[in-house]
């Protein structure tokens, strides 16, 4: 069947403000994501489900640095790892658990099919679907050989000083940069209201996927991909001081997104054979045959 996507859906960008006035005033409904589940009981980090998610930030707080962020942007940001389509990405996200997140065991192929798939149910446009899809691919890089604490995981700025609305902020007392002049204040090495484009977070699948789809996607949708691990900011706003105002107006979008990120993480799998079809033709749309990773 010939292919008769409209000029719309060919050329994003250029309909963004009308999106904008769509989209942005109409918020999911958590409690209808959530499909009857408690809301509250999501990010239960007091007594989560699974002893492994202390552990995850206890190593992740100790280790993510300044220096090892800096680190791996060098080593993984060249893409010279491996060429691959998608779909190799997801065969192995299909064997992984994210030992950070409280809410489900399920692998993270699931994840994505039912984040994406809540996302399509509430009509939104096609290429805010594939952000559903893609949103974790990056955690391939667990493939490379990466700990899971260098990968997954809420993220937050290195190189200035640690808030305490992160999760588990205790653990930050074995982080060598808490207790290095040039990044323990306020603002370390950078300068107010810089802009989040000029800030180092911690090192994780989020960056990854970023720098994977830059050039594929539109700025909203990269935004989703670039900060949805962000919670410390998108849930505390307790970096508002490194944010400028194309960040705060940007981040809108990662909001939205947020809901069905976090309660569409429901016990019952989805049926990959059924939505396979939809799926790949999406990702056709949108992304060459094959990624560099």
């Amino acid at each position: 069947m010939k292919n008769t996507a409209s000029a719309a859906e060919k050329h994003p960008l250029e309909n963004i403000e009308q999106w904008e006035e769509n989209l942005l005033e109409r918020y999911p409904d958590p409690e209808s994501i959530a499909q009857g589940r408690d809301t509250e009981a999501y990010r239960n980090y007091e007594a989560p489900a699974r002893n492994s998610v202390r552990e995850f930030y206890r190593l992740n707080h100790q280790y993510q640095t300044y220096d090892f962020v800096l680190s791996k942007k060098r080593e993984f940001l060249s893409f010279n790892k491996r060429e691959m389509p998608v779909w190799d990405a997801f065969v192995f996200l299909n064997q992984l658990v994210d030992d950070s997140d409280p809410d489900t065991d399920l692998d993270q192929l699931q994840h994505l099919l039912q984040t994406a798939e809540a996302i399509r149910q509430d009509g939104h446009p096609d290429w805010f679907v594939l952000v559903g899809l893609l949103h974790d691919m990056g955690k391939v890089l667990c493939l490379f050989g990466e700990a899971q604490w260098a990968v997954v995981g809420d993220t937050f700025p290195v190189g200035c000083a640690f808030s305490d609305k992160i999760i588990y902020p205790e653990f930050f007392e074995h982080n060598p940069d808490t207790y290095d002049p040039r990044y323990n204040t306020k603002y370390g090495v950078y300068e107010p209201n810089c802009g989040l484009r000029n800030v180092h977070l911690s090192w994780g699948h989020d960056e990854y996927v970023y720098h994977m789809v830059k050039d594929h996607l539109p700025e909203p949708a990269l935004y989703m991909l670039r900060y949805h691990s962000f919670y410390p900011q998108h849930r505390e706003n307790a970096y508002d001081h490194l944010m400028d105002a194309h960040d705060h107006e940007m981040f809108k979008w990662v909001q939205l997104f947020n809901p069905y990120d976090l309660y569409s993480k429901a016990p019952t799998p989805p049926d990959w054979n059924e939505l396979r079809p939809y799926y790949e033709n999406l990702v056709a749309k949108y992304l060459p045959n094959t990624l560099k990773f």
